[in-house]
């Protein structure tokens, strides 16, 4: 006890958690009951090394303060908060959860580190992309890499997400969504009406994979890192700057209950961006708009939600909305339904000045890209709860058959609606996200919520990369193609006005004839013409002009295409009916249409025409 001193007349004031200042560290935590007390262990010791009692002259409301001179190098600390020890909510770096899915640790109370070590950003700055510049790309933090064919040396660590960036570069990505990766409990206990209390508390056997939970959100997850020395915030910064190295932002997903204050939440943020550079954070649960939107240290922040109604962002457009209307709605229209066209309208431009639209056709929630396109049911029987649990609407086709098929038809079909899927992502305006291994026909099994599935049900199979080689090179296309032209990623929403005066306007809707479109619920199809003169590339030339003939019947149609400026022609840039070549017709080498007035676009497919 000797070894560690309270120092009685330090009236400074200090953020809440532990800060190191010279001579020892001061602690800050929130107590609303009685007397709480600083309790310090050497590492690896169970013993505590000292007990010491916050004293009541430092309490100011709830938030009780002391500052310790003592060396603190290799010691852990937590509280003692009416009896019971707790661990410190702004810890930094815990020890006690370093194995994922043990058991064994569930009753551990977590000790953090006061960490003193200082690291080397090399420079390191958010890379601060446009919204309408960004290709979003989620992956699990575990799941990513921890199949054997993902050949990952860090198998389903933070390091093995490092291994994999040239692939990420390969394939056009310019953002990483991280799932969950702060300091959670995976070990799932029971809960709610699932407990008996005529048993002892005792872990179900399953795991929260996903990390929607509660948790210690100022902290990396130890066991989402490699070695047998734990050093979760190295490991997270050596990530977030090989990422920026490599020309990738890193957005973090933080969950909120709802049962934090918004004081909290703030805090987190701002630690997050302060300390490890973030990009963004997409907030899942609870997120205090307001606050949120107008605090000027997170001015430069990307900051994902599910909707910002009612909130006055001002300043850089930096908030995004995060939900599952795009996805909802274009997957009814890929499936054929009924009233989509106005749907696709509203979706593909859809950019709103104040804020960006997260576009995606499936995500973590729900079915798979290839499992979208091969089960109307959901399949959850492995979830343990008779297939009672997961959404029952998936607005999905399985175009013929249930699940895997060898049928040639089917598979065709498949293949046809996998790139039609890929193209109403990336030819709109908003900003398209990507779950980790939909570009390869990554699958569930059918399975639509795999929140409890750690196993080759939710693990990314790598192996699966070469069987869907000709998928994976339509999506990396298609990333190509989007950011090659600026017409399909405005800054702005589209006008739908000739504000220039050049005889077209910025964007136009087209039925079978041209310029009369058809919005009648039984349409099915619809052409939409974007005039290159309102879009400078990144290489300061004015873009082309395109058209994008939509046809989501089962039977083809015949579609009249726009009159070009004089010289210029149509061209088949893409048409996803063509499954020879993949339906690319690579730059330089697109059709010139014999016929420049009519196109027969076959049933259920999407043809893109340039003019050159």
């Amino acid at each position: 006890m000797e070894k560690y001193r309270t120092v009685k007349d330090d009236s400074r004031v200090y953020p809440l958690g532990a800060t190191a200042i010279e001579g020892g560290v001061h602690f800050s935590v929130v107590s609303e009951g009685g007397p709480c007390a600083l309790v310090l262990f050497e590492k690896g010791k169970k013993k505590p090394a000292a007990k010491l009692e916050f004293p009541e002259n430092s309490r100011m409301g709830d938030v009780w303060n002391m500052t310790v001179s003592g060396e603190f190098s290799g010691i852990e600390y937590c509280y003692e908060i009416n009896g019971k020890l707790a661990a410190d909510p702004y810890g930094r770096e815990f020890s006690g959860r370093e194995q994922w899915g043990n058991p064994s640790q569930v009753k551990n109370t977590l000790r953090a580190s006061v960490l003193t070590e200082e690291y080397d950003w090399e420079g390191d700055v958010p890379l601060a992309y446009p919204y309408e510049d960004c290709v979003i790309y989620r992956i699990h933090p575990r799941g990513f890499t921890k199949h054997s064919s993902s050949k990952a040396e860090n198998r389903g660590c933070l390091a093995g997400i490092r291994e994999k960036i040239p692939y990420l570069t390969e394939l056009g990505i310019t953002t990483v969504e991280l799932m969950p990766a702060t300091e959670f409990q995976e070990v799932m206990m029971p809960e709610g009406d699932r407990r008996n209390p005529y048993e002892k508390d005792e872990p179900t056997g399953r795991l929260n994979y996903w990390g929607f939970i509660s948790g210690e959100r100022m902290a990396p997850k130890a066991s989402y890192c490699s070695g047998k020395e734990k050093h979760p915030v190295r490991e997270m910064k050596d990530l977030v700057k090989a990422l920026h190295k490599a020309g990738i932002e890193l957005v973090l997903d933080l969950f909120f209950t709802g049962l934090e204050e918004p004081s909290y939440v703030l805090d987190t943020i701002r630690f997050w961006a302060r300390e490890y550079h973030l990009d963004g954070v997409h907030l899942i649960g609870f997120a205090p708009g307001n606050l949120l939107a107008r605090d000027p240290y997170l001015s430069g922040l990307k900051i994902w939600a599910d909707n910002w109604d009612g909130i006055a962002p001002g300043g850089a457009k930096r908030l995004a909305e995060y939900n599952d209307g795009f996805e909802t709605d274009m997957r009814r229209l890929l499936k054929g339904d009924e009233d989509q066209i106005n749907k696709l309208v509203y979706r593909s431009k859809h950019n709103p000045k104040e804020y960006a639209a997260i576009n995606y056709m499936a995500n973590v929630n729900g079915f798979t890209l290839m499992d979208m396109v091969s089960y109307e049911q959901k399949h959850n029987e492995e979830n343990g709860e008779n297939n009672q649990d997961g959404p029952d609407y998936n607005y999905s086709w399985n175009c013929g058959v249930e699940g895997p098929s060898r049928k040639k038809k089917v598979m065709e079909m498949r293949r046809k609606q996998l790139r039609n899927a890929v193209l109403i992502l990336f030819l709109s305006q908003g900003t398209p996200l990507l779950m980790a291994g939909d570009e390869f026909g990554r699958t569930k099994g059918g399975n639509n919520n795999s929140y409890c599935q750690d196993n080759e049900i939710s693990w990314v199979n790598w192996n699966l990369l070469k069987t869907n080689k000709d998928l994976f090179e339509f999506v990396k296309y298609a990333i190509a193609f989007r950011k090659k032209h600026r017409v399909f990623h405005m800054e702005q929403e589209p006008k739908v006005m000739d504000y220039l005066g050049c005889g077209h306007p910025d964007i136009s809707y087209h039925g079978v004839k041209a310029w009369c479109p058809e919005f009648e619920n039984f349409r099915r199809q619809l052409g939409i013409m974007y005039c290159g003169a309102y879009a400078v590339n990144d290489d300061k030339t004015q873009d082309n002009s395109f058209f994008v003939a939509y046809n989501l019947h089962w039977e083809p149609h015949e579609f009249s295409l726009p009159n070009l400026p004089k010289g210029q022609k149509w061209h088949v840039a893409l048409n996803t009916d063509e499954g020879e070549r993949n339906g690319i017709y690579p730059e330089g080498e697109e059709l010139l249409l014999e016929k420049q007035k009519q196109f027969m676009v076959p049933a259920r497919s999407i043809v893109v025409f340039i003019g050159k």
